[in-house]
């Protein structure tokens, strides 16, 4: 069963100003009925296992997978069904929160780096250095914890500088075999509403309720000029952003898939051929077995 999903609709272009209020929070389902999505997302998981085999084997490209998104936005859920038939060895998935004092002791790009995944694997993050030009502009406090050289916390420069040092090691990246896929989860504030009533009200989803997640609902327009600076800043044509329509998590679920499917299909992999004096070496073992 093959999807009409166009990885190119969600991708932000290059050079253009993002405004999320022009980008929808919802759409058209890629899906006819519940059965035919778990059709959908089966066939995608499954081509995705077999891509990672290939590029586990082939192990000339890392791919890294960047989500962000609001509170409830669904990264979690995302990251889980979509990569359900991955081979955890050929995977890692990291998720940052509040940094460690160590984490502080160094620049702000070092936690993440230190995780970033080899070549031959598939390294997932839940939230990432983003973070730090996203809530950490909402709430410029917190730079005050972070030990910065007094001449650095310039509100006129830094979120600029810092954008600039997401740019340069991603193109670092890039060339260096890395290929990096951004998803914002567009969520609305309304849809974010209910859920967050969804983990008040049932009782199996109370541990994932937090009062901080309150007191950021409160901030969604600082955040909403933050994502809109952060993704017009840093989207190039080697690590794009794509904004995905986010409130049907079923459909932001195909969504991902295909561009991650679309992603691996574009690399130029393949199996290690067999050279002839192995061939003989692997003959010679198999008599002997």
């Amino acid at each position: 069963m093959k999807t009409s999903i166009a990885s190119e609709d969600f991708r932000v272009r290059p050079g253009e100003e993002v405004k999320l209020s022009e980008w929808p929070t919802t759409g058209k389902p890629f899906f006819k009925s519940k059965k035919s999505y778990h059709k959908l997302l089966g066939e995608h998981v499954e081509e995705l296992s077999s891509l990672q085999r290939l590029h586990y084997a082939s192990n000339r490209y890392a791919l890294l997978l960047i989500f962000q998104g609001m509170d409830a936005a669904g990264k979690d859920g995302a990251i889980r069904h979509v990569m359900s038939g991955i081979n955890p060895q050929g995977c890692q998935v990291f998720s940052f929160k509040q940094p460690s004092a160590e984490e502080l002791d160094h620049d702000f790009l070092w936690r993440t780096n230190c995780r970033l995944p080899e070549r031959g694997r598939i390294g997932i993050f839940n939230r990432s250095y983003y973070e730090e030009v996203l809530i950490v502009r909402v709430h410029p406090e917190i730079l005050s914890s972070q030990r910065l050289p007094v001449e650095l916390p310039d509100a006129e420069t830094i979120w600029k500088d810092r954008y600039r040092s997401i740019v340069d090691l991603e193109e670092h990246l890039h060339r260096n075999g890395t290929r990096i896929i951004k998803f914002y989860l567009h969520l609305s504030k309304k849809e974010q509403r209910k859920r967050f009533l969804d983990r008040i009200d049932e009782p199996e989803k109370n541990w994932k309720f937090s009062v901080s997640d309150l007191h950021e609902r409160e901030s969604w327009p600082l955040y909403m000029q933050a994502y809109e600076a952060c993704l017009s800043a840093t989207n190039t044509a080697n690590a794009p952003w794509y904004v995905v329509p986010a409130d049907d998590k079923k459909n932001a679920r195909l969504i991902v898939s295909q561009i991650a499917l679309d992603t691996l299909n574009d690399l130029k992999m393949a199996y290690p051929k067999t050279t002839a004096k192995r061939r003989r070496e692997l003959k010679s073992i198999r008599e002997r077995l």
